[in-house]
């Protein structure tokens, strides 16, 4: 039997007994991860569950947009996660304004380096667990509880890590029960470590890193705090060519954000614009930053 245009259809009596055309796995209730559902029900959505690349005799790191530099810090109030905006794809610029840094959920942020596609779709699975698992359980959880859920994402994602298609993010996030913020890192095995105060991950990590041990304080406040991670993309900028800096001619800068016990906010355009002016202002006296004190 055939519709009008020609394609087939499904009689009453042949669609299946749970009713509709939805399979019988997708109407019953089973785990709160997502991902566990997905691997089991539809596993070709998953990174990990796709089957390994075939050797092309090239680098797959080469041939796919890769996104850095990610930076965060906490703040007494909070935390705050900035990156920039260039995606690279081997020695050319990809693109120069793509998006890096995402609200997680309603607490927590997360900020992507390494192969963009498979991190900006890391990140909407990731999006997607957290708010199936609230659904099905009837809370949110933890902000430890969500560190580890994305550590087991990547863990999925290492078959195609072993191949050059490294996603290794940067998690941070407002922790209801202690009243703080906190920044949890990885690696591409799926490894976490909760760090202190700051952290950067990606090709200019180290630089943005050394420019944060520089200029952090522990009683900034969250105005102080952007500024610092700006600073620290801006020296980021400055010796890795992955990493992009502010682009005064076309009015691209960091995006930035920041999670508090009011939830996660993106830091409005028009500020992070005055923050970066000023911060260029103060380079043309003195191109290589802000002093710190010795004391």
């Amino acid at each position: 039997m055939s519709d009008r245009l020609g394609l087939p259809t499904t009689s009453t009596a042949a669609r299946p007994a749970t009713g509709g055309t939805l399979p019988a796995a997708l109407l019953q209730s089973g785990t709160s991860s997502f991902t566990d559902f997905a691997s089991s029900v539809a596993p070709n959505v998953l990174p990990g569950g796709r089957s390994p690349l075939e050797s092309t005799g090239a680098g797959y790191a080469d041939l796919a947009p890769h996104g850095t530099t990610i930076v965060a810090a906490t703040f007494p109030g909070g935390v705050v996660v900035a990156g920039d905006r260039r995606a690279t794809m081997g020695n050319m610029i990809a693109q120069r304004d793509i998006e890096k840094v995402y609200p997680s959920d309603e607490f927590s942020i997360i900020g992507i380096a390494g192969s963009a596609g498979i991190a900006v779709e890391m990140v909407r699975l990731f999006q997607l667990e957290l708010e199936h698992y609230e659904k099905i359980e009837g809370a949110p959880l933890s902000l430890v509880g969500k560190a580890n859920r994305l550590a087991t994402m990547i863990r999925q994602n290492l078959g195609l890590a072993m191949q050059g298609l490294v996603v290794v993010p940067l998690f941070a996030g407002w922790d209801l029960a202690r009243e703080e913020g906190r920044i949890f890192s990885y690696d591409a095995t799926g490894g976490r470590y909760e760090e202190q105060a700051f952290f950067s991950v990606g090709s200019g990590s180290v630089f943005a890193r050394g420019s944060l041990k520089k200029l952090y304080r522990q009683n900034l406040t969250d105005t102080e705090a952007a500024t610092a991670v700006i600073q620290a993309l801006y020296d980021a900028s400055d010796d890795d060519s992955a990493t992009g800096g502010p682009d005064l001619t076309r009015r691209i800068f960091p995006i930035v954000m920041t999670a508090t016990a009011d939830g996660v906010q993106r830091v409005a355009d028009d500020q992070i614009a005055d923050l970066v002016d000023q911060v260029v202002a103060a380079r043309m006296q003195r191109p290589d930053g802000p002093g710190a004190p010795l004391l």
